[in-house]
């Protein structure tokens, strides 16, 4: 093995694949920060899982990057070895050289490691962006009348994913994204939503705890007391008990029954109905 050959080739096409990721980072974060508000923000919405949507986007563009340097990499170690970079380093000891090809190894694996991490999330965002994409457009097509839904509201305590406001009422929608099997089913029960293929319980008090600063946030909005009804969502999984009424859960398949999941008490004004919408309507503008 050429030691000299090797490790003045892996040098020079490292130094340049860094210089390459350091610009084509510095171009993607300037990308993302300069000019990133849409024409016409005042009148353009959060779409379903448009959190989900950017992240994807970001993740995206990271795999690409780190696609590419390896590309680069390659390419620049062939050409460097074919062209004898080995003149540029005569003269230097050996033990240099081994530690040379030893850093570059560690660079390596760190280099795979982030790409390898990167993938899997981009992985787990898509799924996660598809399932509140579904319950986006579930909500979307019972949304008739005075019925509005909304996407990704921002409060003080965290993101609601979807919220539903009409006469009837308020209702907020948190997506739980969990690949399903072959008849998988979701229970709740209690203040644990669990799923029957791997045992494992999700405290939906975390899950929910944006519902309840919602609620305070519209109330105070409102002047008045207004409840904001509980969904839990977990599409692709069959529903099996549900011993909560504080919560309903559904699928993506099931989500018109919140329809029937209403009281006369937790009817609004149309007043109270215009000033929600709008309130909602300024916070999910992308500006």
């Amino acid at each position: 093995m050429d030691i000299d050959a090797i490790s003045a080739a892996a040098t020079v096409a490292l130094t340049s694949t860094i210089l390459f990721l350091l610009v084509a980072k510095s171009w993607s974060a300037l990308s993302r920060n300069v000019g990133s508000t849409p024409s016409f923000a005042d009148s353009i919405m959060h779409e379903a899982a448009q959190r989900f949507r950017d992240e994807l986007d970001h993740l995206s563009s990271s795999q690409a990057i780190y696609l590419s340097g390896t590309l680069v990499f390659l390419v620049l170690f062939a050409a460097a070895y074919i062209l004898k970079a080995q003149n540029l380093f005569a003269g230097y000891p050996s033990w240099q050289l081994w530690l040379q090809i030893g850093f570059l190894t560690l660079a390596a694996a760190f280099a795979a490691w982030r790409l390898g991490r990167t993938i899997m999330a981009r992985r787990h965002v898509s799924f996660v962006r598809d399932a509140n994409v579904a319950v986006g457009h579930q909500l979307q097509r019972i949304s008739i009348g005075t019925n509005r839904v909304f996407h990704d509201i921002k409060t003080s305590a965290g993101v609601v994913d979807h919220v539903l406001v009409g006469q009837t009422g308020i209702y907020a929608i948190n997506v739980v994204a969990r690949r399903s099997a072959k008849n998988g089913e979701a229970v709740l029960t209690g203040h644990e939503l669990s799923f029957s293929n791997n045992g494992h319980a999700i405290p939906i008090v975390d899950v929910t705890k944006s519902t309840a600063r919602l609620e305070k946030e519209i109330c105070q909005l409102l002047g008045h007391k207004s409840r904001v009804r509980s969904v839990i969502a977990v599409p692709g999984w069959d529903i099996g008990q549900q011993a909560s009424d504080r919560h309903l859960l559904v699928n993506e398949r099931t989500i018109a029954m919140l329809r029937g999941w209403k009281d006369q008490s937790d009817y609004l004004m149309n007043d109270d109905v215009d000033l929600l919408q709008k309130e909602l309507t300024a916070r999910c503008s992308r500006k």
